[in-house]
């Protein structure tokens, strides 16, 4: 696994993490490839015996579905990582997303603002629930497709699967989602689109050592832009 960078200094790097690829390790992925594990073999720090968070999480600053594409941001030293995770915990860091969902969207822009928490239920899922923690997702169309919407997405929070669940939730489920877009409608999506329509388009934040304002964008892959085209 050889991810595209889009940018790197000696403090931090972002990178185009492709469809499919687990973001951090975990015991249900060990023997999977994860941006975790290429990026400890690449700096070198599963290697250490330095127990900070930083190294515990080899610089990862937030992470991103497994089948969500787009950019991700990586620190390479601890100030980094520290002022970077304290940008996206202030809500300072620009998230912008790109999602086609089913539907025509109304109104044509908008604010989610409905709890999260895991289900109860089934613990792969999360829903919305009375008493979860605070998401709030807002959302502009930029395209309206007979039966689809294309819109841009800018989630203020970052909750496990938000963007997911609010769209699910306001009855426009994002295409071919193999968890919150039901079985039946899974089925269908995946004749036109192999994959989850959902992709981190760009992330805006400040340099950690310079304070300069940056803005780092991912084209729309190509099977996605198949789907539009």
């Amino acid at each position: 696994m050889n991810p595209k960078f889009i940018f790197e200094d000696e403090n931090f790097l972002v990178i185009d993490k492709p469809y499919g690829i687990t973001v951090n390790n975990a015991e249900t992925n060990s023997n999977q490839k994860t941006i975790q594990k290429w990026i400890d073999t690449r700096q070198n720090k599963g290697r250490t015996l330095v127990s900070t968070e930083f190294y515990e999480k080899s610089g990862i600053v937030h992470r991103l579905d497994k089948d969500t594409s787009g950019v991700l941001v990586i620190a390479k030293t601890e100030s980094a990582y520290l002022n970077l995770k304290s940008q996206f915990q202030s809500r300072l860091a620009g998230k912008k997303y790109l999602a086609l969902v089913h539907g025509i969207v109304d109104p044509a822009a908008g604010t989610i603002n409905a709890p999260i928490e895991r289900n109860p239920f089934n613990r792969m899922k999360f829903g919305i629930f009375p008493g979860g923690r605070e998401a709030e997702t807002r959302y502009k169309i930029l395209t309206a497709l007979k039966t689809f919407t294309l819109l841009e997405i800018t989630p203020k929070t970052g909750r496990t699967h938000q963007i997911r669940v609010h769209m699910k939730y306001i009855n426009h489920p994002i295409v071919s989602d193999p968890i919150y877009g039901g079985r039946k409608q899974n089925r269908e999506d995946l004749k036109f689109c192999p994959r989850l329509f959902l992709h981190a388009q760009s992330l805006t934040i400040k340099h950690p050592i310079t304070n300069e304002l940056l803005t780092f964008t991912s084209p729309l892959p190509e099977e996605l832009q198949k789907v539009l085209n």
